[in-house]
């Protein structure tokens, strides 16, 4: 199955805003081998996004970002998630620019090597987002304090946790958030190759 075994018979805009939600009428082929009857769905349309875990592998410290996010409002700890660095890819960036970007912006960090860790779908029945992460090298000496772009109203505080710590903190379910909880499954993994080869 492929794009051509999809036909998109109408697309209406019901919402654009920070983000926009768009409904579709469409019909798809079917596993047997015949089109579907026609179905109406709408589509969560935000852009695609980065995340970089920030890893300094000389100190085995990893830099995550607290802030506030209203779709954990329902969340029994509260609705500030100890997240990647992340951030919505813009026309014309590749996902790499985003991730020195907003290690820039939203950690006042440099990243000296980039590592890929994985492309994602997090919730393709209703959204059209796909996420870019990646392990990023950093410093992580100095790193800590406020952070965030005041003009977007973000206020992002930076915690600097060992690895073993945040590895932990999914465990225990401190890190509830999909990006997050990948990357750092991905680091404890992978970490002596990444520390090799980081370190040499």
């Amino acid at each position: 199955m492929n794009i051509d075994d999809v036909q998109i018979l109408d697309k209406t805009s019901c919402f654009r805003g920070f983000f926009c939600i768009n409904k579709y009428q469409l019909r798809f082929r079917l596993f047997a081998g015949e089109w579907s009857r026609p179905v109406t769905r709408e589509l969560f349309e935000r852009g695609d996004a980065c995340g970089v875990l920030l890893f300094d592998p000389k100190l085995e410290r990893v830099v995550l970002a607290e802030q506030f996010r209203l779709g954990a409002l329902r969340d029994p700890a509260g609705p500030w998630l100890l997240e990647l660095i992340a951030g919505i890819i813009e026309p014309g960036e590749t996902p790499a620019q985003v991730a020195e970007r907003e290690a820039h912006e939203e950690a006042d960090l440099a990243i000296t090597a980039l590592m890929p860790i994985c492309q994602y779908w997090p919730s393709p029945g209703g959204s059209n987002e796909q996420v870019t992460l990646f392990c990023g090298q950093v410093d992580a000496s100095d790193a800590g304090g406020l952070h965030g772009n005041a003009d977007e109203v973000e206020d992002i505080k930076l915690h600097v946790l060992s690895a073993n710590e945040a590895f932990a903190a999914v465990k225990s379910g401190r890190i509830n958030n999909a990006p997050g909880i990948i990357a750092l499954q991905w680091l404890e993994m992978n970490y002596v190759n990444v520390k090799e080869q980081w370190c040499q």
